[in-house]
């Protein structure tokens, strides 16, 4: 007999002895048979230990829920008459022989079959280090993680650079307060709010960069949509010539990832009920002017010269769209200028509008990015009108002061991306360990999650 077989290779076996190991993952008593459900990492299989088992019928019976075994087992084919189509290892069973216990189980706080299904989201996250046994919640992970490599695939296929940005900064990229102070050694530091100023630096002598970072949000907020500690993916290029080049690089990134997901995680999809996003040749792109006024023709609802799109708008922009052109995404661009950042290029047209740009779908932004100042001068200009200490961001605008190409970039959150393709009612349910307001791990706090 084989050393230990995986449970999603036991169709190999059929008719032969082999040794599994993995997790009690229920466990029925039916007269003399004990029949088990075991898992491992590579899925489920149901086994029997039959009444002239008398050794093995007698460790079966103190098993529990997330005990911890070694089994040996024959594989079986099933009658015609029980076999279950479309499901791993429904066309077998393993007949118990023999079974080691590797480790015990204490009693479960709670029903595991109802994890990721009605189990309330306070005691999911309660009791994380458990939960994550559960498939529906694994499911939501292998998502992220096919979003992560997917993002980092596609980099590399069009020669970006990898780097990791710091965490701890002089100087916040994005301004405001929504930061985290830290004592640094008797000195004001900062947990970053963004790779953004790294990254630009980076595409300064490497031309095309992308990280996958941890960042930090300050943010006194208990929404379904909030986190203070998300994975960011960002990308920086040079030489484009104009905010539309970064456009057409983030729908193609987005679009292999799609790809991937529908791909590699079918079988995820299924479980979790989720339909993918439309993403159709071209994604529709319209102003900020263009998006309010078809709001006002459609919806009678007049937000024309508002400075940015508030909930609503996204929503009813995408429902436009949507019977339009069949898109469930939508580029909006063209912002004004003082609203966003101090790197981001000015129209040279309409220096009160930018050619900063968002990707909505389905109602909600995916996607930040556009076109970046990349000249100096214009660049300590920026410094001065946003009241920013140039000596914090000195490293930043020395990479400017040396000759630095037309450039711009993007950035989108592994949570909320999982969140908005599996159609999540929180954030929290995206992230394996979320930080909030009122939870690192344990609750701060009975209020919010």
């Amino acid at each position: 007999m084989k050393g230990r077989i995986y449970i999603k290779e036991l169709n190999k076996w059929m008719g032969k002895e082999v040794m599994i190991a993995g997790w009690v993952d229920v466990r029925r008593d039916q007269g003399k048979m004990i029949f088990l459900d075991f898992r491992d990492m590579t899925g489920k299989v149901q086994g029997v230990i039959l009444p002239n088992y008398t050794e093995t019928l007698e460790v079966g019976k103190t098993l529990r829920n997330e005990f911890v075994v070694k089994v040996k087992g024959k594989v079986n084919e099933r009658p015609e008459r029980n076999k279950k189509a479309d499901t791993l290892n429904g066309e077998l069973e393993l007949e118990i022989l023999e079974i080691e216990v590797l480790a015990e189980a204490a009693t479960l706080p709670f029903d595991m079959s109802l994890t990721g299904y009605n189990l309330e989201l306070t005691t999911e996250l309660d009791n994380r280090a458990l939960v994550m046994r559960q498939p529906k919640v694994q499911a939501i992970f292998k998502v992220t993680e096919t979003i992560i490599d997917s993002f980092r695939e596609f980099m590399k296929n069009n020669s970006f650079f990898e780097f990791q940005a710091p965490s701890i900064t002089p100087a916040t990229a994005e301004g405001g307060a929504e930061v985290f102070q830290v004592d640094y050694f008797g000195k004001k530091a900062y947990l970053s709010q963004s790779p953004q100023l790294y990254k630009q630096i980076v595409m300064s002598a490497f031309e095309r960069c992308f990280s996958v970072n941890k960042v930090f949000r300050a943010e006194p907020s208990s929404t379904t949509r909030h986190l203070t500690e998300v994975v960011c993916l960002d990308a920086e290029m040079g030489f484009i010539d104009s905010w539309r080049d970064v456009r057409d690089m983030a729908e193609e990134t987005f679009r292999y990832i799609l790809k991937q997901v529908e791909t590699k995680n079918a079988e995820h999809l299924k479980m979790l009920g989720a339909d993918l996003p439309v993403m159709i040749d071209k994604t529709p792109t319209y102003s900020l002017r263009e998006v309010q006024q078809k709001i006002f023709e459609v919806y009678g609802r007049d937000v024309r010269g508002e400075k940015d799109t508030n909930p609503q708008d996204e929503r009813e922009i995408c429902e436009i769209v949507k019977k339009e052109t069949g898109s469930d995404f939508v580029f909006i661009y063209g912002y004004p200028t003082r609203k966003k950042p101090f790197y981001v290029y000015p129209n040279p047209e309409e220096p009160e509008f930018n050619e900063g740009m968002d990707l909505i779908c389905r109602g909600v932004e995916w996607l930040s990015g556009g076109r970046r100042i990349n000249k100096y001068d214009q660049l300590e200009e920026h410094v001065k009108i946003w009241g920013m200490d140039p000596n914090k961001i000195k490293m930043f605008l020395e990479a400017f002061k040396y000759g630095v190409p037309p450039e711009g970039g993007f950035s989108f959150g592994a949570e909320r991306i999982t969140m908005q393709l599996l159609n999540l009612k929180n954030i929290r349910e995206a992230c394996m360990f979320p930080r909030d307001m009122n939870r690192i791990d344990e609750r701060l706090s009975e209020e919010g999650y």
